[in-house]
């Protein structure tokens, strides 16, 4: 599959959603780490193709505002 390795990750949530995280990592470890993956995966996928739709350069894509 790929390398991996650890990241050290601290985010700042409403306490709710962070109490729900919590009971979420303690029941199953892997949970945040595949919640994590998915979301970056998708993010990659979407900047992959909205610059090769626009082409416009990376540098470009990363100072461009998100568009709905």
């Amino acid at each position: 599959m790929w390398e991996t390795r650890s990241v050290q990750l601290s985010v700042q949530l409403p306490s709710e959603i962070a109490d729900q995280a919590e009971e979420a990592q303690a029941a199953d470890p892997e949970f945040m780490s595949r919640v994590v993956l998915y979301g970056l995966t998708r993010r990659s996928i979407y900047r992959h193709l909205r610059q090769k739709e626009s082409g416009i350069s990376e540098v470009d894509l990363e100072a461009a505002p998100p568009q709905p």
